[in-house]
């Protein structure tokens, strides 16, 4: 057998391996609950049940797992400290952050993301709340599987030559090689009305992603509205929002209802609370509400594309970056249907291809990038260039 058909052969059979799962938590009824859920999961195995840090890192090689649950708090070598001793001896190996509600856990989390966790995931205040614990569990699986696969996907195997990469109207931006090495699919062209408004929707990879992308659209900013949804629970979107400020150089902060929308704000989906707009005589104000979660989110994107719509018919950009599910998509076919345009965040440069990926499914996006090069796109769009 020839080395590409052996390759071939080992890539096809690891996609069918369960995903190999380490919980590492000092509370052994967490980790037993942890197991067992995942235990009935017929596409995941319990790698290894370990209660801290250390013993992570001692027993990583001869565990190899795909995937590691890691608490924050913990004896011996805490959740922080083991992060990066465990990505120095298994670089791909994802690892979910899972930590109490609290500001400490959540800005602990959010560093973590810049150490190299894929993901976190708050743990429910009380396991004995059968809505809270399986809310937790059905977030929990999603989060394995998803982040899990991607790793799988893109273990190294020899596979066909790589189609053309889907750049802004198939054109390669000048002095820079292709990014992308995702398929080709509908492409709608830019709205002609000039943009008023800019919505960003995000989930799984979002909070690093949107860092990236407020640290280069000041100018974009400093003119124009910018409101964000991003998967996250409470208290987690307080010390987001006060890293993106810290990012953009410039206001942003949860959302608060009623408050008139201005250009030089960056307003943020409070956890728990969808966040849409609504006119105010000749102003948009902030409508918060308490209503069930809408894709399994809360805050969900899809409630502020479409009630944007009322507020500023064609005049809205919208960006839909990583994340699991399809939440923005049926919002970005309102806001195209309306006039408006979407921008989805390329495959290779996302944690996770749901969100945006559904939006270029769907044929509403006019332009297909990767992170690096949206903010010089939302820039051009937003001064007038329509190319």
């Amino acid at each position: 057998m020839s080395v590409a058909l052996t390759t071939s052969a080992t890539a096809n059979s690891m996609q069918h391996e369960p995903l190999r799962v380490m919980v590492v938590d000092d509370s052994v009824v967490i980790r037993g609950m942890i197991s067992r859920w995942l235990g009935c999961e017929p596409d995941m195995v319990v790698a290894a049940s370990l209660r801290t840090g250390l013993d992570a890192v001692n027993q990583i090689e001869r565990i190899n797992p795909d995937v590691a649950v890691l608490d924050i708090e913990m004896p011996e070598l805490d959740g922080i400290s083991a992060l990066p001793l465990l990505l120095a001896k298994k670089r791909n190996l994802v690892i979910i952050m899972a930590s109490t509600l609290t500001r400490r856990n959540a800005e602990i989390s959010l560093k973590a993301l810049s150490l190299g966790a894929s993901d976190y995931i708050p743990k429910p205040e009380s396991t004995r709340e059968p809505g809270a614990a399986e809310t937790f569990r059905h977030h929990l699986v999603q989060k394995i599987r998803h982040l899990g696969a991607k790793v799988r996907r893109t273990a190294p195997s020899v596979s066909a030559p790589p189609l053309a990469p889907v750049l802004d109207h198939g054109r390669e931006p000048q002095g820079r090689a292709p990014q992308s090495a995702s398929p080709q699919f509908p492409r709608r062209g830019f709205s002609t009305q000039n943009p008023r408004a800019l919505l960003i929707g995000s989930s799984t990879g979002g909070p690093q992603a949107l860092m990236t992308l407020v640290a280069d659209i000041g100018a974009v900013i400093d003119r124009f509205p910018v409101l964000i949804t991003q998967h996250m629970p409470p208290t987690f979107t307080t010390i987001l929002a006060e890293h993106l400020a810290r990012a953009s150089h410039r206001p942003a902060q949860e959302a608060v209802d009623g408050e008139i929308v201005k250009a030089g704000h960056i307003y943020l989906a409070p956890g728990g609370r969808h966040m849409r707009v609504a006119r105010h005589g000749t102003d948009a104000a902030i409508v918060l509400d308490d209503g069930p979660p809408v894709n399994f989110c809360k805050p969900a994107v899809d409630p502020l594309f479409t009630s944007a719509i009322d507020v500023w018919q064609g005049g809205i950009l919208a960006v839909v970056l990583t994340g699991m599910g399809s939440d923005g998509m049926r919002g970005g076919k309102d806001i195209v249907a309306a006039g408006g345009s979407v921008i989805a965040q390329d495959e290779a440069s996302s944690v996770v291809w749901g969100m945006p990926g559904a939006a270029v499914h769907a044929g509403i996006c006019a332009a297909v990038l990767p992170l690096g090069q949206i903010a010089p796109k939302l820039v051009r769009l937003f001064s007038g260039d329509r190319s």
